[in-house]
């Protein structure tokens, strides 16, 4: 029981450290917190339909639609209709929405760099483990 009190400190330690620091890094963009992980899952993932990038970031549709529309008149988001299903719609980033996703994952890739610094291989190759099977948890 004593691990599982000090692994649910340490999380909630970390998860508080890193919304404050995702918080501090995403006030410089001009833009929300909302609108930045939006950008980062089309970053990573591509074009999609708005239920796809609605399910990927756990809100409604109907919330999305209010970022995105944000996003397409800020020209980072662009709307088209899906090639193959005339009523869907697919939202993607445009190449200035392209440029903000390379730099926030610079900022997210330079930040990990630098809390595992002292970590070995081995060491990487654990927590790499260890998050992957909580990740799936979800």
């Amino acid at each position: 029981m004593q691990n599982l009190e000090t692994l649910n400190q340490l999380l909630t330690e970390f998860y508080d450290k890193m919304s404050s620091w995702e918080q501090s890094v995403v006030k410089e963009t001009g833009y929300s917190l909302a609108q930045v992980h939006t950008i980062e899952v089309l970053g990573v993932h591509g074009a999609m339909r708005m239920k796809e990038l609605a399910d990927k970031l756990g809100i409604t549709t109907g919330t999305l639609t209010v970022q995105v529309d944000k996003l397409v008149a800020a020209k980072l988001m662009e709307r088209f209709p899906h090639p193959n299903d005339r009523r869907a719609i697919v939202v993607g980033l445009t190449e200035a929405g392209q440029a903000i996703h390379r730099h926030h994952n610079q900022l997210h890739l330079d930040l990990v760099k630098d809390i595992t610094r002292h970590f070995d291989e081995g060491q990487e190759a654990l927590l790499i483990s260890c998050l992957s099977k909580m990740n799936r948890e979800f």
